[in-house]
């Protein structure tokens, strides 16, 4: 697909040509819930809550990482990282949920202190005052390197302590156009807690994301599709490249989440290679038929 086609399957899903019912049709496979409004806060709180609620993924005592994406110096207008008030709910959940202490944290592309005070993120979770949220800037030396078992590109990588020692990990990817990836979604989100030369990977980003993730566990996956980025990804830059959905879709299966992410792109799960091959690899399900869609307005 390029360019010009990627942009008009995004029109077509904005004009509200979006799933088809006959797409999901499995009443056994993983829930994904997709819930549809104005308000970030409350899209964060409506599907968590069809999922179970917070308390189905937190428990009282845990260290809870919330990877947000943070990788832009970009305002939240620009679509490049996570809506800073989608990120600030869902901290206040598993702080809600009884969590012993929430790390958010992401490897920036820009200057750190830049794309944390520019993407919203830090200003949000600042206010909210509880000594148990901690937003930090990564340290390079808390890389340890790790084997992948099962990996089929990476046998190893080094990935940040803190990912590896935290009980619970809530992936919070912004849905956007990419470059070298096609589009950037939960599993791609995971670059943002990996150290050593990323550069390097981006030769064969569709085999090396699902090894990542091997890894890297999900627990739940809140993807950002507030308003994405239809081109120029991942940095963005342009209002004009950014489209308004208004959409967040959530669940416990990172896989099922982004292929059904692909569908807000007008794409399916075998049009993003590396969200075809994870399900080939059983990380999750990425057929469409397998998956349990619940569409709610908030």
């Amino acid at each position: 697909m390029n360019r010009r086609e990627f942009i008009k399957s995004v029109a077509i899903l904005s004009a509200g040509a979006v799933l088809t019912k006959d797409a999901f049709a499995s009443a056994e496979g993983p829930l994904v819930v997709m819930a549809k409004g104005v308000s970030p806060t409350k899209l964060a709180r409506a599907s968590v809550a069809a999922l179970g609620g917070m308390g189905a993924f937190v428990k009282k005592g845990e260290t809870v990482v919330v990877k947000p994406n943070i990788g832009w110096d970009r305002k939240p207008e620009y679509a490049a990282n996570t809506h800073p008030e989608l990120v600030s709910e869902v901290v206040k959940m598993c702080l809600e949920a009884g969590a012993a202490k929430v790390l958010v944290f992401d490897r920036t592309c820009n200057d750190a202190r830049r794309c944390y005070t520019n993407s919203g993120i830090a200003p949000a979770l600042e206010a909210i005052r509880d000594p148990r949220v901690v937003v930090s800037y990564i340290d390079e030396r808390r890389y340890v390197e790790t084997a992948i078992p099962g990996g089929r590109r990476l046998k190893s990588w080094s990935f940040y302590e803190d990912v590896l020692k935290a009980d619970r990990f809530i992936n919070l990817p912004i849905a956007k156009h990419h470059s070298a990836a096609t589009l950037t979604l939960g599993m791609k989100n995971v670059m943002g807690v990996i150290g050593k030369n990323r550069a390097e990977l981006h030769k064969a980003i569709h085999e090396c994301l699902p090894d990542l993730n091997r890894v890297v566990k999900s627990h739940l996956t809140i993807l950002d599709a507030t308003r994405v980025l239809v081109a120029n990804g991942p940095q963005g830059g342009r209002l004009e490249d950014v489209r308004v959905l208004n959409t967040v879709v959530s669940g416990a299966d990172i896989v099922a989440v982004d292929s059904v992410a692909c569908t807000l792109f007008g794409l399916k799960p075998d049009d993003v290679r590396y969200v075809k091959l994870a399900g080939e690899a059983g990380l999750g399900v990425a057929e469409l038929s397998r998956i349990q869609l619940k569409k709610i307005s908030v």
